[in-house]
């Protein structure tokens, strides 16, 4: 008789959100705790950049360096030059990947848990799954989110943010083996609350052309996610192309969702947390533990413990 006892192996797909995806950091490390560790690690944008630390094993390394970053370092990543399609530093943000995510000569097949990220394909729209290679050129594809981040140039393709086609990657973990999977949608609550506009540091006195532009871009990295405080006001252009792609990726997460739903979906509720608002770390963090802890008797049940 075969007493071989079948251990599920288990996924863990990260979603995108921007500066909410700290909580990622939370769920990880609750998991951890409770003596849970995937098997298989997928993320989308900001998902991809927390897994591909935790596989890595710079996660703390990472949580560290957010937990003590200002608003002004994050402006610091935002650069002007004629030559880009982005609004972002590329030399900084390599430095910040090289540094706290994945070094240059890390391969993803290398690592000691399967790993894949998703990008959208800008030409085509289709989805583009990174399963092997350079691990910081696969987290880079899928954070390249569109007016902020350049393209990314990959085997004669032109890649953006996953975020666009696959904001919880459950189908990725799937392909990749996984039998349970375990999913954090970070954009729940978002869409239909009117919240009040967090107050903004006084801007720096940026005169000229460039100045303007720095200004235009730091109002528009704000305005992802964020909810005008007047209803009668009309929105600002940034507002609105912001607001538009988000509510387009909601619908995108839902239907996926419906498709191909995780075994456990964890949804951190965060929906006051603006884009770049990486000064909420910890308090982003602290939602991704208490999801996980909410959600424990039914993460036990389903991985049969």
């Amino acid at each position: 008789m075969n007493s071989t006892i079948f251990k599920p192996k288990i996924g863990l797909a990260l979603g995108s959100g921007a500066s909410r995806g700290w909580s990622h950091i939370g769920v990880i490390k609750a998991l951890s705790r409770e003596g849970i560790e995937p098997d298989i690690v997928c993320g989308t944008s900001v998902g991809a950049i927390i897994g591909g630390a935790y596989v890595t094993g710079n996660l703390e390394k990472l949580e560290n360096w957010v937990l003590g970053s200002t608003r002004s370092d994050v402006l610091r990543f935002f650069d002007i030059s004629i030559s880009q399609s982005g609004f972002v530093d590329t030399k900084r943000l390599n430095w910040f990947l090289d540094s706290y995510v994945a070094a240059a000569d890390q391969y993803i097949e290398n690592m000691p848990k399967k790993f894949g990220t998703v990008s959208t394909d800008l030409d085509t729209g289709h989805e583009v799954w990174f399963t092997e290679g350079r691990l910081a050129d696969a987290v880079r594809a899928s954070m390249a989110l569109p007016g902020l981040f350049p393209a990314v140039h990959h085997n004669q393709r032109r890649v953006v943010d996953g975020g666009l086609v696959n904001p919880v990657p459950v189908s990725t973990c799937r392909a990749l083996g996984a039998d349970i999977v375990i999913a954090v949608n970070l954009n729940s609550g978002m869409i239909g609350k009117h919240k009040n506009e967090m107050q903004e540091e006084n801007p720096q006195d940026n005169t000229g052309v460039l100045g303007n532009i720095k200004q235009q871009a730091k109002e528009y990295s704000n305005s992802f996610f964020r909810s005008r405080s007047d209803i009668d006001e009309s929105p600002s252009l940034f507002y609105s192309i912001a607001n538009s792609i988000y509510i387009v990726q909601d619908r995108i997460t839902r239907s996926r969702l419906a498709g191909d739903p995780a075994e456990v979906l964890l949804s951190p509720q965060l929906a006051h947390i603006g884009m770049l608002e990486l000064h909420h770390a910890a308090e982003t963090i602290k939602e991704g533990e208490d999801c996980v802890h909410k959600a424990l008797a039914e993460i036990h049940r389903v991985i049969g413990r």
